[in-house]
């Protein structure tokens, strides 16, 4: 259609609505329950959210209390930047320094906790196919894309993770204070004996997934931007899907919940949130 059919509202509207129906690569499923390819025994009506997130691309959801969510790195070089804040009271949210530290541990993996700042879990690791995640290095910016890519603008070629992430947490009335440090899903880093840091982000293959489990109601971020230790000098990033459903609230008797005492107590903070 040519601009001039479509300088007048009826023809911009006729345009727009001959768009009905067509299907791009990234794009939210919807309704959510239509779905398809989800994880065994998962019931269509229980999806509550679907959606391939571009490359350099971003999302934000809210879910409430044992709702599952499945992350898959669709082509091998998705990088899944994720914050996460209690749905009730933003204030808090989480600390990626409180989950490596109070786990006695620098790598995520399933069955890892992600903690927030006031002692409670707002999501479990329950399966992890990648192996490769980051809890030390944070969010590209701005001024990182620009110097690596030439620009890292929102409205260029090359948005940075930050600036994605901020526009995740606005659609909740958050704003620039909010952006905590995330946790990078996907792409790893490795210290090293000396002290250096080794990044670990492929490309890989595709198909990796993690499954984590709201046990609080929350809000999750997502930015889709290459790690920003990534050597290459090409803007590197895939697709990745998203799809989450409802579920059951942890069991005292879950395995998870009762791996570590450190763990349990987070839980059991958790547990005493609710009741009050």
């Amino acid at each position: 259609m040519s601009a001039a059919s479509t300088a007048r509202p009826q023809g911009a509207r006729d345009h727009a609505r001959a768009q009905a129906g067509a299907k791009v690569e990234a794009m939210p499923t919807l309704p959510a329950t239509a779905a398809t390819e989800l994880p065994p025994g998962v019931a269509a009506e229980t999806v509550i959210w679907d959606e391939t997130i571009a490359a350099g691309g971003y999302a934000s959801r809210q879910f409430g209390r044992g709702a599952r969510l499945r992350l898959t790195d669709l082509k091998g070089d998705a990088c899944a930047s994720l914050l996460i804040f209690n749905a009730e009271r933003p204030v808090e949210r989480l600390n990626i320094a409180d989950t490596l530290k109070v786990q006695w541990n620098g790598y995520l993996g399933a069955g890892r906790l992600l903690l927030s700042d006031m002692g409670r879990v707002l999501m479990s690791l329950l399966e992890d196919t990648a192996g490769t995640h980051d809890g030390f290095c944070g969010a590209s910016n701005q001024a990182s894309n620009a110097r690596k890519y030439g620009d890292g603008c929102n409205h260029g070629a090359h948005p940075n993770a930050r600036d994605r992430l901020l526009l995740g947490a606005a659609k909740f009335g958050l704003g620039r204070k909010d952006v905590h440090p995330c946790v990078n899903l996907f792409k790893g880093v490795r210290i090293e004996a000396d002290g250096s840091t080794t990044p670990l982000v492929g490309p890989f293959a595709p198909g990796r997934q993690v499954t984590l489990r709201a046990e609080m109601d929350v809000i999750v971020v997502i930015a889709n931007c290459p790690h920003v230790l990534d050597p290459r000098t090409e803007y590197s990033v895939t697709p990745l899907r998203a799809t989450a459903w409802r579920g059951p609230v942890t069991a005292p008797d879950d395995p998870v919940r009762n791996a570590t005492p450190e763990g349990l107590r987070a839980f059991l903070n958790v547990e005493d949130y609710y009741l009050r």
